[in-house]
């Protein structure tokens, strides 16, 4: 282990290290946060500002600190996975042998269901937007994307009109990862309408580098896309327990393409998803009575040929 390295220097190290690798915002606050209430913990509790210092016992120290506070499992584990993800660049870069914060286990979490919008109130979603105008149009089309591609707010704001192809759309993820999603013939009727009142909106006036854009034709922010995704549940009255958000798009989505029988190896590509195991989530939140259906489609009698 190198001695003498200050922990706070190792960690702007690494927060210029993520934004290379172009995470989201909230990924680089939430790492910064984090750490930083950790190395500010460290220095108070046991007065270590340097790496030789620090082992895992340290973390499992920190843990049970915020255990005291009665904090979550789910909150907790959020916790461990940003040290884990410094620690893993500090093992990466050799300042360090072992990640210390795969050494401290993680809290067992209540199982949570995943609740999303029912196929109608999608279908209301869409519909709450008419082509009269160009914001209405996009917005229908920015619903109807986000629900039938799964795609995350932010990937949507960045789609270029390069980026849509015959059939399906390059999108840029998480650490510039690519991939295609695919483009339904209902999506794609939609997109020709939005694209007709788009290019009468750009003619002469705006640039036409990004698929969606605002009313002044800048690159959408993920703050109008939610407030989009809010009004259309508002317009389609989707129940109060339900979160109106791009996110929750992404959840029905998943569910509809594993209650429709596609694998979960499939959606977890569609989905961007680097572990199988964050979409086998979306598998548990599915209804018993959904289950059945699903297994009656891929019965063995049923399929013999």
């Amino acid at each position: 282990m190198s001695k003498g390295l200050l922990l706070q220097h190792l960690l702007e190290e690494y927060l210029l290290e993520i934004q290379l690798k172009n995470y989201s915002i909230r990924t680089l606050k939430s790492v910064k946060n984090n750490n930083g209430l950790f190395l500010r913990y460290l220095e108070s509790e046991f007065k270590i500002e340097t790496l030789d210092k620090l082992s895992h016992v340290h973390i499992k120290a920190y843990i049970k600190y915020k255990q005291s506070l009665g904090l979550k499992a789910t909150y907790i584990n959020s916790i461990l996975r940003n040290l884990s993800m410094f620690f893993c660049y500090l093992k990466e870069e050799g300042y360090i042998r072992e990640n210390f914060a795969k050494m401290v286990r993680w809290q067992k979490q209540d199982k949570v269901i995943i609740k999303s919008f029912t196929d109608k109130e999608v279908s209301k979603m869409i519909n709450a937007f008419s082509y009269n105008t160009y914001l209405e149009a996009r917005n229908k089309c920015i619903v109807a994307m986000l629900c039938d591609t799964g795609i995350r707010n932010s990937e949507l704001c960045n789609i270029k009109c390069v980026d849509i192809k015959k059939n399906a759309i390059l999108i840029y993820g998480k650490g510039y990862k690519e991939r295609f999603v695919p483009i339904s013939p209902m999506l794609a009727k939609i997109m020709l309408k939005y694209e007709q009142k788009r290019k009468l909106y750009t003619k002469e006036r705006y640039q036409d580098e990004y698929y969606f854009f605002s009313q002044k034709g800048k690159q959408l922010t993920i703050e109008t896309v939610e407030n989009v995704v809010k009004k259309s549940g508002t317009l389609a009255n989707v129940r109060k327990d339900i979160r109106c958000s791009p996110h929750t798009c992404r959840h029905y989505y998943a569910q509809a393409q594993l209650r429709n029988g596609l694998d979960v190896y499939s959606v977890s590509r569609l989905l961007g998803h680097e572990d199988i195991s964050i979409t086998k989530r979306y598998l548990q939140s599915i209804q018993d009575e959904d289950v059945l259906k699903m297994a009656v489609k891929t019965s063995p009698l049923m399929n013999i040929k």
